[in-house]
């Protein structure tokens, strides 16, 4: 059995046909376009070619920015470049036979949704997932089943609150989780102290183009000794345990699963998260959850949205 799963994005479109082991048997990849009739048009072609070179998938999935309503795919919002496939059913857009079943959800969800299948998150009933990138991305699975919530909000972790009067969020609040640790928080950290000249490796390599120093490169000063790269990390770090043991205190998970780009920086990530997350939480829990590493390789989105495709509904 094959099933096609598709990663809707702002600048790229992604989609794959996926086996049940987990691999991508053929994908195509196509910048995403500005209106809808290109869209289609686009998708379309890209779906054609897999069904050529692969077969007729038994289901799809899809992950997509926003809220999506998962019972009828339907996007309920969507803001950004995007806005235009708002109150649009992702079923619709895919454009295959009725008898192809299709399901969607966000794409914080739709990472968890392949970590259950080929992932960390096999054989668990209780598990949060962090998704660290640009942005702050969650889901939490919880008895079994993916939380969505009233409104298909739910598991918007990147909005916890953790600094009641800190810097303003996209979202409208204030000292979001999202503004302390993201690659925008941590790099715009970076590029403020490079701008002033601060005594630093980056300052040396970045003080003419401030706006090149990225997550990457801090975390990397930082593992060679860099006082203020590792003072950037440290903090952040700190910030994103503080939450993170609050989140363990809410849902008690069996595991913690970290991905996003953020978290290429491995065990200089992990170890100290780990660290600072027992410290605040064992004392309740009585126990020390593990925090591991996204497992799903593919970085793309397909296979997660595969794995939705793939899950057992109740």
């Amino acid at each position: 059995m094959v099933v096609l799963g598709i990663d809707i994005g702002g600048a790229q479109i992604k989609a794959g046909m996926v086996d049940e082991a987990g691999a991508i048997l053929a994908a195509r990849t196509i910048e995403t376009p500005g209106d809808l009739d290109s869209l289609l048009i686009s998708l379309h072609d890209a779906i054609g070619w897999l069904l050529e070179a692969t077969a007729d998938p038994a289901a799809v999935g899809v992950g997509c920015k926003g809220v999506i309503d998962p019972d009828s795919t339907r996007i309920e919002r969507l803001p950004g470049t995007l806005h235009f496939l708002e109150g649009l059913r992702l079923s619709d857009l895919v454009g295959l036979p009725a008898d192809v079943p299709v399901f969607a959800d966000n794409d914080a969800r739709v990472a968890l949704a392949g970590e259950m299948a080929w992932g960390a998150a096999r054989g668990h009933e209780n598990v949060i997932m962090l998704t660290l990138g640009q942005g702050v991305g969650g889901a939490v699975l919880a008895g079994g089943h993916l939380l969505r919530g009233h409104t298909g909000l739910a598991g918007n972790l990147g909005h916890l609150t953790v600094e009641p009067d800190g810097a303003q969020c996209a979202c409208g609040n204030r000292g979001c989780l999202e503004t302390v640790f993201s690659a925008r928080a941590i790099e715009a950290q970076a590029w403020s102290a490079v701008h002033r000249g601060c005594a630093s490796s980056l300052t040396l390599l970045f003080r003419q183009q401030p706006q090149l120093v990225n997550c990457r490169t801090i975390f990397q000063a930082a593992r060679e000794g860099d006082e203020l790269a590792s003072t950037i990390v440290l903090d952040a770090i700190g910030k994103l345990a503080a939450a993170l043991a609050g989140l363990l205190h809410t849902f008690d998970p069996e595991i913690v699963i970290i991905g996003g780009h953020v978290a290429n920086a491995g065990a200089d990530l992990l170890a100290p998260l780990q660290d600072a997350v027992w410290e605040r939480s064992r004392g309740l829990l009585g126990r020390d959850v593990p925090l591991v590493e996204q497992q799903v390789a593919d970085k793309s989105g397909i296979v997660g949205a595969a794995g939705l495709a793939m899950a057992p509904r109740s």
